[in-house]
């Protein structure tokens, strides 16, 4: 499949379509890197191994003993 560089502000894209994107599961975040005069685009799975800790250690169970009262004592002076 062949596509045209266009401008982009200061800067040049490509417009990457749809099936290739499906077929190539690419999401929001990627790396982009130079390999013998190529570029070559890959998924970010530091992004994503972040986004998942972070949503780990939000999760419900991880919250459940959050607003304890010995906590609310402990802050209450702060506010």
């Amino acid at each position: 499949m062949q596509a045209k560089i266009i401008k982009i502000g200061n800067s040049k894209g490509v417009r990457i379509p749809k099936a290739l994107l499906e077929q190539s599961k690419l999401g929001e975040r990627v790396t982009l890197e130079v390999r013998k005069n190529s570029i070559v685009i890959t998924p970010d799975l530091s992004f994503d191994e972040i986004s998942g800790r972070e949503l780990a250690v939000m999760s419900e169970p991880a919250l459940s003993d959050w607003n304890s009262p010995e906590e609310d004592e402990a802050w209450a002076h702060l506010q």
